[in-house]
């Protein structure tokens, strides 16, 4: 797999990213380490996590996985700023609560270091100005050794990035979704990652699988649209809304003769900006599918012509 620098740090990635969103929850431990195994054969370096996933389950499973000399070979980012304890979604970017996630992160992660620590959100209660203040603290004693953000508007993550220059902490990334149904990244963020330094990592580069042609025949048993813990994160590109972006994908891939989701994710990958997209395959299948990227560069007629298609979502 190659390699990218993340924005302007000197830290080389793999330009996939492995998500474990679902690990614990939808993807069984023996699956999840069979993923990872895979991804990593395959040269991939770059595996995504938070505090939040799982209830703390999917950072427990990387941290057996990656237990001993494991652990070197692969670049962890972890998440802080949303839990979900009781159940419902609850946001704290607090100095104190960004501190005691992190920490618990790295007692479940079985390390003393991330490599990325981000700010899982931004939070309208807490100044960013005492959320900035922990992820200094976080570089500044060893527990990560760059930081950045996620899920962030352009004004924020460079209101951001400059009270961390004050400190001379670098923001080094931005994870946010990004996608041919989700393009509104490229009005602020992307600009802002160019002129500014940091890598983005979209998140759901497949639209929430729906640019993997997964709900054109109804909805499959096994994907997120039929679980009660993803149906509304899933559902929010499933209509008619989409119809004609998933079909000239669709149409992309048959002619290039691989998989629509391979079409969808070198499309994301190459854009001005992007690090890695985060990908979140559940078993090794799904993983060599996607992986067929690498190989794949989109000639520009099928980049103009998916980009028209998608305009509207920008």
């Amino acid at each position: 797999m190659l390699t990218r620098r993340l924005g302007a740090s000197g830290l080389a990635v793999s330009r996939l990213a492995l998500g474990t969103m679902a690990w614990g929850t939808r993807t069984e431990p023996e699956d999840a380490r069979d993923v990872l195994t895979t991804f990593r054969a395959a040269g991939g370096t770059l595996v995504d996590t938070a505090h939040g996933y799982a209830g703390g389950e999917a950072e427990t499973l990387l941290g057996q996985f990656l237990e001993g000399p494991d652990r070197d070979e692969v670049v962890i980012i972890t998440k802080s700023g949303i839990s979900r304890a009781t159940g419902d979604r609850v946001v704290d970017c607090s100095r104190r609560a960004m501190m005691h996630q992190l920490d618990t992160s790295l007692r479940r992660l079985r390390t003393d270091h991330v490599d990325v620590w981000l700010a899982h959100t931004w939070d309208d209660a807490t100044p960013v100005e005492e959320t900035v203040s922990a992820l200094v603290w976080a570089v500044r004693s060893g527990r990560a050794r760059y930081v950045g953000v996620s899920n962030h508007d352009g004004w924020q993550v460079a209101r951001t990035l400059s009270l961390l220059e004050q400190e001379r902490v670098p923001l080094v990334a931005h994870s946010v979704e990004y996608s041919l149904l989700a393009r509104s990244p490229e009005r602020e963020v992307v600009p802002a990652a160019q002129g500014l330094g940091f890598g983005l990592l979209p998140w759901s580069p497949l639209g929430r699988g729906v640019l993997a042609g997964r709900y054109q025949r109804g909805v499959p048993a096994d994907s997120r649209l039929a679980s009660d813990e993803f149906a509304r994160f899933a559902g929010r590109h499933v209509g008619d809304h989409t119809h004609g972006v998933v079909e000239a994908v669709r149409t992309a891939a048959d002619g290039l003769g691989v998989a629509p989701a391979v079409v969808a994710l070198a499309w994301v990958r190459d854009r001005p900006g992007v690090t890695s997209p985060v990908i979140g395959p559940r078993t090794p299948a799904q993983l060599a599918t996607l992986l067929q990227s690498e190989d794949l560069e989109l000639p520009d007629q099928i980049v103009d012509a998916l980009d028209e298609v998608s305009a509207e979502h920008t």
